[in-house]
């Protein structure tokens, strides 16, 4: 699934391209990738029609596009998109042929580049929902904010993390209490920090906790200047470019490969139905939390 950095290069692609243009035409190919858009397709073809899209936000990996009306008065509404496990937002030309999996496509009036909406496996989702100016959809108002966002309060999420009775990494997935960062990132994080993912999070000292949180910025940055992590064709940005992070990553994916630190191999271990990546050496298991092998 897409994580932060993915999201963000989209974000980037949509501000550059989509951002400030009005909609002429909306098709909906397939009813799953509007089914969050409860009033229905009809409805969600309606909202958007001769509305203008003004800017592209984020939060955690959600995205969403405030709405204005001809006359460049807000709305109130935004297009919100969730990319799920394949989905890609493009910016194409009209005479681009429609992919396999094209789920919608967006026309506008200046008649240029059309914006479509593939999604190989249907888990994502666009829905127009309620929007007061630049402010955040109500839906996506529980995800926290991510570190790499000049808001996140360093001293809070700290203190918040310490006061969890879970695993660090389980508490790096928490959308709750840390945005945008999935299984790829939590893992080179805890890498760098030298922690187990399995640590207990109230047994962090403080200087543990500051130095993860360096980590998880460290990676997402790196991440972000190398266009994400894709490891097949699905993980592209609006121009269907992939990001070249995978060639440099430490743990996630390089199991039976030598540490880049230390030379120990990487381990792989089974984690809430997927796989988690580290060093034995370097992130040695806490002492109270029994290894639980991958199952070949």
């Amino acid at each position: 699934m897409p994580e932060l950095p993915e999201v963000e290069v989209v974000r980037r692609g949509l501000e550059r391209w989509v951002a400030g243009r009005t909609v002429a035409t909306v098709e909906v190919h397939h009813p799953r990738a509007v089914r969050r858009h409860l009033e229905g397709t009809g409805h969600f073809v309606a909202a958007l029609t001769g509305r203008t899209l003004t800017a592209a936000h984020r939060r955690g990996k959600y995205l969403w596009l405030p709405l204005a009306e001809t006359d460049g008065t807000p709305a109130g509404q935004a297009l919100v998109a969730h990319l799920g496990m394949s989905g890609q937002l493009l910016v194409e030309k009209p005479s681009q042929p429609d992919g396999t999996h094209l789920r919608a496509r967006f026309t506008f009036t200046d008649g240029g580049r059309e914006l479509r909406f593939v999604d190989q496996r249907t888990f994502g989702g666009l829905a127009v929902e309620p929007c007061a100016g630049e402010e955040i959809p109500a839906r996506l108002a529980h995800i926290a904010i991510d570190p790499l966002d000049g808001s996140f309060d360093t001293d809070a999420f700290s203190a918040a993390l310490r006061r969890r009775r879970t695993e660090v990494k389980r508490a790096l997935l928490d959308q709750t209490l840390i945005g945008g960062v999935g299984n790829i990132y939590a893992d080179e994080s805890l890498w760098r920090a030298r922690l187990h993912g399995a640590r207990p999070t109230d047994r962090l000292t403080r200087a543990q906790v500051a130095e993860l949180l360096e980590g998880v910025r460290d990676v997402l940055t790196e991440s972000l200047a190398q266009g994400g992590t894709s490891f097949d064709s699905l993980y592209v940005d609006v121009n269907g470019r992939s990001g070249y992070f995978s060639r440099h990553l430490a743990v996630y994916g390089q199991a039976d490969r030598p540490c880049p630190r230390c030379g120990t191999p990487i381990v792989r271990e089974s984690f809430m139905n997927r796989s988690s990546y580290s060093c034995p050496r370097c992130q040695p298991r806490p002492r109270s939390s029994p290894a639980r092998p991958r199952r070949p």
